[in-house]
């Protein structure tokens, strides 16, 4: 009796997982189309007898408005403008890749050194060549630390490789820790840098919480 009830519970909470970012999807979309609406006729009120404002006109003036707004920054030099604004400029760049869960699911996932006594969960996403005095070239990782709920945004991080442990793990498996681990991966496997020694590599696991003699 004890299973059969922990089994509809689970069945009831993963009904409620699936339809509640649903239902808040929905709220937020009709929240938001239904002040357009409104907004949009307020708008229309200065230019068009009341009359002739039917439903629906108000949300086709904002997507006209949007529309012809979007040709304007992209076609003539205001974009370029709105690019050196700090932050807004973030969305008026040309080229490059912004966060998401698919370019997350292809990222190598690793384990790093948030401070000398914790450690976290990221994603490898670049590298950087670093020149010392002109003499010698070093390279840093620049690993990716995704925030709770949204995941696909968070802070970046740039970090000495012997502060890096790369993971074996599919990216999914780590992505789902960051989801209060609704589901946990049997194990966490630690993986060296190509040139790396054991020896090293396991003396370097020790920060990372590997027993040598338990392997």
């Amino acid at each position: 009796m004890k299973s059969f009830l922990k089994n509809l519970l689970g069945y009831f909470f993963s009904g409620f997982i699936f339809w509640f970012p649903v239902g808040i999807a929905v709220i937020v979309i009709t929240y938001v189309f239904g002040n357009l609406e409104t907004m949009g006729k307020d708008v229309l009120r200065f230019f068009v007898p009341a009359g002739f404002l039917h439903q629906g006109f108000g949300l086709v003036f904002w997507l006209i408005l949007f529309f012809f707004t979007g040709l304007i920054v992209k076609k003539t030099p205001i974009g370029k403008i709105l690019f050196n604004v700090p932050v807004l400029g973030l969305f008026f760049r040309e080229g490059g890749e912004i966060m998401t869960f698919d370019r997350l699911s292809h990222l190598s996932p690793c384990l790093f050194l948030l401070s000398p006594t914790s450690i976290s969960y990221g994603w490898i996403i670049s590298t950087e060549k670093v020149e010392v005095n002109g003499e010698k070239d070093l390279t840093i990782y620049n690993v990716y630390y995704p925030n709770f709920p949204s995941v696909i945004t968070g802070q970046v991080f740039a970090l000495r490789k012997e502060n890096i442990m790369r993971l074996g793990n599919p990216s999914r498996e780590v992505m789902d820790l960051f989801l209060f681990a609704v589901r946990s991966p049997e194990s966490i496997r630690y993986l060296p840098w190509e040139d790396e020694t054991e020896e090293e590599f396991l003396k370097r696991a020790q920060t990372f919480g590997l027993n040598i003699n338990t392997g």
